[in-house]
């Protein structure tokens, strides 16, 4: 009997909650919520509600419980006072969308229970309301205090925040939250069209960054706000576990992507931009880890602190340092900076006030002030950025007018040259007249002398002629004994465009033949004096089929070279060749060696060829 009476006390001591139509909602807090937390999930309802069990429930001594071992299961019940009388049908709403299974067991009036069973783990159309919130209708046939139990499961962190409405109010309530949440995402798909426009004008990816940051604060609002899981993912709700977390991902991935570049940090603030990069890069890891790994680490929502703080600093760095347009990013990012916060001491149970709408919505509102801050940010520095080009312009316009003074003064300057020319000439123009005179009365005399010369050239001519042999005959005889030197050599050969012209005209005297297709039309080629052939394209150069080709050595001493052998009937040695030319003497000998087989292979062409013998050792005629 007094175990009986301790459990009586301690279910009557939970404070019962009148339903009434004094009151068109009620929100149920600490003392008037009890819990029990089950390791496992067998208990039945038998069980729980059983004389044997009040004890074990506790007394809520938080304003807002919660829920955050996913392994186990949380018991809750509450007490109504249904004996008063009232003309509205009532319910029973559940704040957070996010809690995967919540059984509602409403007691009947044969002391039994029923049990409905609700959750964001079952298809939406099975709701009893459409709505974002889970809600439950409660009989109006019940008098007295009747106690209602809720078990709950869910695999990350859930507020359980049990409210008690009239219909009537529900419905209002409701249609008041939609028109909100249809401005609130009304305005992200203005801000995303704007930031459109703006990509399309200006074609920097910041606008497509805060773009699809936009999207993804939207997709995570709708996450968990439940309005995608009523109108995007209705028949898979499995999705309800990691869509927030992608969301979330985007949304930071996004945020500093965007922050990097309307920060300019890679010029600004390379040291910033380097750990934005890192903090990137252990975000994706992080995020593919959820994934792939274990998804329930998406509930770990506290890991976004780390982008936003980095970005937040990295604005407050470059304000600092002078940058104008930060300075409505530092203050987007403190409404950002402060919902984060409100959302996080209610979520780790910290907050010490009611959790209302207001607060509760408190990171939605924030994001709102966000991006009405960053879109001034983005128009400042579109303004800075056109202050900057009018700066420019002005600056061209003045150089210009500078450039047109300059040009003014050089062309008047130049007519001044141009004049006192002008009278020099005159002058000269006299003086070259009276010169002329002086050089008509020159140029009689002067022809009287040239009738003297032509006869006296009569008798030269004669003389000429055997001068001309004598000349010829002397010359010879000196370039075959080798007696003319490389610097002398080098005057009719001096470069490799000299000797290649000698080559072509050597090379191609006879006509050019196509060595591919025997055409025999042909265009000038990529090197000097190659020809192409304009039938196959087969490109010659001047060197090729000669026994100069694949040489190192410079062209003008190969050519002396051969002279020197031809000279010398190919008695001279390489030592001798390598003192004169200045090569190797391993090189002189390869190329000699070569030069004599030439000679032996065109010893009749060249018995008799004079001063031009040396050339005919030039051509390769293997090849014809």
């Amino acid at each position: 009997m007094i175990l009986l009476l301790a459990d009586l006390q301690s279910v009557f001591s939970q404070t019962a909650v009148p339903v009434a139509d004094t009151a068109k909602q009620h929100v149920f807090r600490r003392d008037e919520i009890q819990y029990f937390k089950e390791k496992g999930n067998a208990l039945t309802i038998e069980q729980v509600s059983s004389a044997g069990f009040n004890n074990k429930f506790i007394t809520s001594t938080v304003a807002t419980p919660e829920i955050h071992d996913a392994n186990g299961t949380y018991w809750y019940r509450i007490k109504l006072d249904q004996s008063f009388a009232t003309r509205n049908n009532w319910l029973l709403e559940f704040f957070d969308q996010t809690i995967d299974s919540i059984t509602v067991y409403s007691p009947t009036n044969n002391k039994g229970y029923i049990a409905t069973t609700l959750g964001s783990n079952r298809p939406f159309t099975q709701r009893i309301y459409s709505h974002k919130n889970i809600s439950l209708d409660i009989s109006n046939d019940l008098k007295g205090q009747n106690v209602y139990y809720f078990r709950m499961r869910s695999h990350q962190s859930a507020n359980v925040i049990i409210v008690l409405r009239t219909v009537s109010y529900f419905i209002g309530y409701a249609l008041d939250e939609y028109f909100f949440f249809g401005i609130f995402y009304g305005m992200i798909l203005v801000f995303g069209l704007y930031n459109f426009m703006m990509f399309i004008a200006m074609r920097q990816r910041q606008y497509l960054y805060y773009i699809v940051y936009n999207l993804s604060i939207g997709l995570y609002e709708m996450c968990t706000d439940g309005i995608a899981y009523q109108y995007l993912w209705q028949m898979a709700p499995q999705w309800n576990h990691y869509a927030y977390g992608v969301a979330l991902f985007l949304v930071s991935t996004f945020a500093m992507l965007f922050a990097q570049s309307l920060l300019n940090l890679k010029e600004s603030a390379p040291r910033l931009n380097k750990l934005m990069w890192a903090v990137i890069i252990a975000r994706t890891v992080f995020f593919g880890a959820c994934l792939f790994i274990n998804k329930d680490w998406f509930s770990l929502k506290i890991v976004e602190f780390v982008p936003l703080s980095v970005s937040f600093a990295a604005g407050c760095y470059v304000l600092y340092k002078g940058y104008r347009p930060a300075r409505f990013f530092v203050i987007g990012y403190s409404f950002l900076f402060f919902g984060f916060i409100i959302k996080t001491l209610i979520a780790l149970n910290i907050w010490w006030l009611p959790v209302t709408a207001l607060n509760f919505y408190t990171l939605s509102l924030c994001f709102i002030m966000e991006m009405l801050f960053i879109t001034f940010a983005i128009g400042d520095r579109v303004r800075m950025l056109k202050q900057e080009k009018d700066e420019a312009q002005q600056r061209m316009i003045k150089q210009l007018q500078q450039n047109e003074e300059l040009k003014d003064l050089l062309n008047k300057q130049l007519e001044e040259k141009v004049a006192e020319r002008t009278e020099e000439l005159l002058e000269k123009t006299s003086l070259v007249e009276l010169q002329n005179e002086e050089l008509t009365a020159v140029n009689q005399l002067l022809q009287q002398q040239a009738e003297e010369i032509s006869r006296m050239n009569v008798l030269l001519e004669n003389d000429n002629l055997l001068l001309h042999n004598d000349i010829e005959k002397v010359t010879h005889d000196r370039v075959m004994s080798a007696e003319v030197d490389f610097e002398e050599f080098s005057r009719i050969y001096p470069d490799r465009e000299t000797c290649f012209k000698f080559l072509a005209d050597l090379k191609w005297e006879k006509g050019y033949a196509c060595k591919k297709c025997c055409n025999t039309q042909y265009g000038n080629g990529h090197l000097p004096y190659s020809r192409r052939c304009s039938k196959c394209g087969y490109e010659e150069s001047v060197i090729a089929y000669t026994i100069l080709q694949n040489t190192r050595i410079p062209i003008n001493k190969a050519f002396y070279m051969i002279f020197l052998m031809y000279s010398t009937k190919g008695k001279i040695s390489s030592h001798k060749l390598s003192e004169i030319l200045a090569i190797r003497q391993s090189t002189c000998w390869a190329y000699s060696t070569r030069i004599k087989k030439a000679m032996e292979a065109r010893k009749k062409e060249i018995k008799n060829a004079g001063s031009k013998g040396w050339s005919k050792l030039v051509i390769d005629h293997s090849e014809d």
